[in-house]
């Protein structure tokens, strides 16, 4: 078995009192306190209010990072479709290229420069739709076709190798699961639960589901499974049951952001949730509750953009894990 320095490169150090600014992780003997501490996450963390975006809107999809994220399509207000594209860099939005079709209801994956926008609502003719669209950094092209139409969807990956899965439609919510290789779709093994406006996390052989509306505005989701490359397997449900909820991280350190419960009219939710893999934690609040908005990021630096909910629409919230020193 490896030790520490192998691990590390170099030995724990033994110092008299502890570093001014230890980086995370970092281990090391205080000498006067006779004991060994470390810099580890406390799990509560805290948001921050990050740049608003150019152009308002909800119901638009996400991709990338806290400090490199992409926000793209959504809808105004009451429900003009937007093709609206805008990067994020950490502090402020920038416009860049359209998509080819405006539309809500979208999901994505991928990167800032390279991702995937499928599925959605637009017209005309108005209705779901199962195109496709791939971004390269500064433009969007129309590739393959979803094998069905629907919109709500989740969806985790990279341009390249991606899943999609639940949505609204078939009958009336969909447990259907799609596979992106890069050119083209293909059906895999259903969801145990239909659902829609489910979160997702992970990547194309290892994926989270969790959350969703299984009725409308009548049964809301607390289901977790989990995707191990050729099949969906139930785990431990959410403290809360939600729909909408936006979403970041991987199948092993997922993050679970706002979203709506309850029955009319509708609970606009504040509370976010982590998964470590076993169990959900719930963690701080929103400073504005909302639903329907884009995530991104990982479960220590996570990304919420927009929103349905007083004052959301074009507001970006930045979620950071705190650190702290222990044993204290």
């Amino acid at each position: 078995m490896a030790d520490y320095k192998e691990i590390v490169g170099t030995r724990v150090k033994a110092v008299s009192a502890n570093p001014s600014d230890p980086s995370d992780g970092q281990v090391w003997y205080n000498s006067t306190d006779e004991v060994l501490r470390y810099k580890k996450a406390n799990g509560a963390g805290a948001w921050s209010s990050g740049g608003d975006l150019n152009n308002g809107r909800r119901l638009q999809a996400g991709s990338g990072t806290q400090t490199a994220a992409l926000a793209f399509g959504g809808s105004g207000v009451p429900t003009a479709y937007r093709a609206y594209t805008e990067t994020y860099n950490g502090s402020s939005w920038t416009e860049v290229g359209d998509l080819n079709s405006a539309r809500d209801h979208t999901t994505g994956f991928g990167t800032q420069t390279a991702s995937i926008m499928a599925g959605g609502y637009y017209s005309p003719p108005a209705g779901r739709k199962k195109t496709v669209e791939s971004w390269d950094g500064s433009s969007w092209t129309e590739v393959g076709d979803l094998n069905e139409v629907k919109r709500e969807i989740a969806s985790c990956g990279i341009s390249t190798a991606g899943l999609v899965f639940g949505g609204e439609l078939p009958s009336p919510f969909s447990a259907e699961n799609e596979s992106w290789n890069g050119s083209s779709w293909t059906e895999l093994a259903d969801l145990n639960t239909a659902r829609q406006r489910p979160g997702g996390a992970g990547v194309q052989t290892a994926a989270l589901c969790f959350g969703g509306d299984k009725d409308p505005f009548t049964t809301y989701s607390d289901d977790t499974e989990l995707w191990n490359g050729s099949s969906w397997t139930e785990l431990n449900d959410m403290n809360r049951a939600r729909h909408g909820c936006s979403s970041a991280g991987t199948s092993t350190a997922a993050f679970s952001m706002g979203g709506y419960y309850g029955v009319l009219p509708i609970t606009n939710n504040q509370s976010n949730e982590q998964w470590n893999g076993t169990s959900w934690t719930e963690v701080a609040d929103l400073t504005n509750g909302r639903h329907i908005g884009a995530g991104s990021g990982t479960q220590s630096a996570g990304l919420m953009v927009d929103g349905w909910g007083p004052g959301s629409i074009d507001k970006t919230e930045e979620f950071n894990t705190v650190f702290q020193i222990t044993p204290e």
